[in-house]
């Protein structure tokens, strides 16, 4: 049995008079491929917006690799990957500069040389020295997805990570999210796609109203299991 490497215990997270967790517990084991899952509004993306260390939670405990997400954000966050809904990129540099610039700020050894390897990767070495803000929506989640990588991180964060994929960009995702696994890395990530949830976890989770509804291993379920929970308790 693999040790816990992020501990989520009655997290809440309100935006105003809204609540949105109302009461999160969760562990996510080392190695561990988790889908997360829930209809609009549930609380996805800012549970991860909080264990990326982007967002504050009002109340709860959260630690990853040992570490108090409250007290020790920012070598949490060397330990982790994230892609959002935005890019994180910076329109007026190049692909090539904004890995730089993010490699710069993880201490990445041999930035140059790791840039141009993961451009190369996520087929962006021709695209290299344009702009970002000439780049097309499919190109921008592969050099997302390029600087989630750098620094060759334990955890991965992927929110929605099919946005914008054309089918080359999405078997490219599921061979960049397997040599992830290979290398002993952690996943967590949303998606509103169940076949892939299934194909790509080894466990699915369900957010419903700001609290785990439902959680299930998945080695054993089918589309139709899920899609019936998701009917059932995703309201």
């Amino acid at each position: 049995m693999s040790a816990p490497y992020v501990e989520i215990h009655g997290l809440k997270k309100s935006f105003g008079l809204k609540p949105v967790l109302r009461g999160i517990n969760l562990t996510l084991n080392v190695g561990e491929r988790m889908a997360l899952l829930g209809a609009n509004g549930a609380g996805k993306t800012t549970l991860l917006r909080i264990l990326a260390g982007l967002t504050r939670p009002e109340a709860g405990q959260v630690s990853i690799d040992g570490l108090d997400l409250g007290e020790q954000t920012r070598e949490i966050q060397s330990r982790v990957g994230f892609v959002a809904h935005q890019p994180y990129l910076y329109d007026e540099l190049t692909a090539q500069e904004n890995l730089l610039f993010f490699a710069r700020m993880y201490a990445v050894k041999q930035p140059r040389q790791c840039a141009a390897a993961l451009l190369e990767r996520v087929g962006l070495s021709k695209k290299a020295r344009e702009r970002v803000s000439s780049l097309s929506r499919g190109q921008l989640q592969r050099l997302a997805l390029a600087r989630a990588l750098l620094h060759s991180p334990q955890l991965l964060l992927l929110d929605e990570p099919d946005t914008g994929l054309d089918q080359d960009g999405l078997k490219l995702l599921a061979s960049l999210l397997q040599e992830h696994s290979d290398r002993g890395g952690t996943l967590l990530f949303t998606t509103h796609d169940l076949e892939a949830a299934i194909q790509r976890s080894e466990r699915v989770v369900l957010l419903s109203n700001g609290r785990v509804a439902y959680q299930r291993e998945t080695p054993g379920m089918d589309q139709e299991d899920i899609r019936q929970v998701y009917q059932e308790v995703a309201r």
